[in-house]
């Protein structure tokens, strides 16, 4: 049995809280080097610079707005529990589990369900530790201590895990954070660059210096390391994975959640387009999507000869 780092890191919760102050004040730092420093004074001043200044604050804001909506909404957003004493759905008939294990999980069982989008001879896995049943997807989080809805990973950026209901939240966090480091370190470029200029004519602060010096190599540490990131999980979304499947699934065999890209696409961020964008969902895709509740998933046997 592989070990489980987690065990001995109950420590992650306290760091998760440290790295929100980390977040927090590297959006402080990025204020202050973009807004106070630099270019609110050139939208004081007047003069030619005037408009591109104005609009870098307009957009700085905007991206910061979304940013920091998406962030609180992973943080703040339960990724998905089990119900209590939640159960397969299936007749009393068929219900016959055998103590078989299967692939690598040795709390799977096998078990004939009668419904649709479970085709048959399902796999349902019973969690030992939370003394319950798990839904398709859904993993033990030593971390939280208890089993997540189509758990992606356990973050200690947000204090929280990915899973079902706050992994749409997690990949705009992703999109926006991209977006506004990319923007903060193009705004600071030109600052960075007269920073190694002659500092002698420079009359700037040493600690507004500083402070845009430190905001550039943050932000464009910040996004390099994002848009990998990023590009990593668009991929999952593409092939509707999450980063534990990815790691367990065999690369041989065509994945059954697969229903197309964008089908993948859908069960992640809705139907509505509209919302696609923003941190949350409408009541119809509530409402009409299953999936969006992360307990039961259709197979991609279940649409075999569908046009995709």
């Amino acid at each position: 049995m592989a070990w489980n780092v987690f065990k001995l890191c109950t420590g992650l919760k306290v760091l998760g809280s440290v790295m929100i102050l980390v977040v927090l004040s590297v959006v402080g730092v990025s204020y202050y080097a973009v807004v106070i420093t630099n270019y609110l004074p050139q939208v004081m001043k007047g003069g030619s610079a005037t408009a591109t200044s104005l609009l870098v604050l307009i957009l700085f804001h905007v991206l910061l707005a979304m940013l920091l909506w998406c962030y609180f909404a992973v943080v703040f957003t339960d990724p998905g529990r089990v119900p209590q004493g939640w159960r397969p759905s299936s007749s009393e008939d068929d219900l016959e589990v055998q103590s078989l294990p299967l692939d690598q999980t040795p709390e799977t069982m096998t078990v004939t369900l009668s419904v649709p989008t479970m085709a048959q001879s399902a796999r349902i896995r019973y969690c030992r530790k939370c003394s319950q049943y798990k839904p398709p997807r859904s993993h033990h989080c030593s971390v939280c201590g208890r089993c997540i809805l189509k758990m992606d990973h356990h973050c200690i950026w947000v204090v929280n895990c990915v899973g079902a209901h706050n992994y749409k939240f997690f990949l705009l966090f992703l999109l926006y954070t991209f977006f506004e480091t990319t923007l903060v370190t193009v705004a600071l470029l030109p600052q960075f660059i007269s920073f190694f200029g002659d500092l002698e004519e420079d009359s700037s602060f040493p600690s507004t210096l500083a402070t845009t010096f430190l905001g550039f190599v943050l932000n464009l540490a910040f996004a390099l390391s994002v848009l990998g990131f990023l590009i990593m999980h668009m991929s999952l979304v593409a092939g509707n994975t999450t980063t534990i499947e990815a790691y367990e699934k065999k690369a041989s065999a065509r994945w059954r959640f697969d229903l197309g890209w964008k089908r993948n696409f859908e069960q992640v961020f809705g139907m509505k387009k509209l919302y696609w964008f923003l941190p949350l969902y409408t009541q119809d895709d509530l409402r009409r999507m299953i999936v969006l509740q992360g307990l039961e998933y259709p197979l991609r046997s279940d649409i075999d000869g569908q046009e995709f």
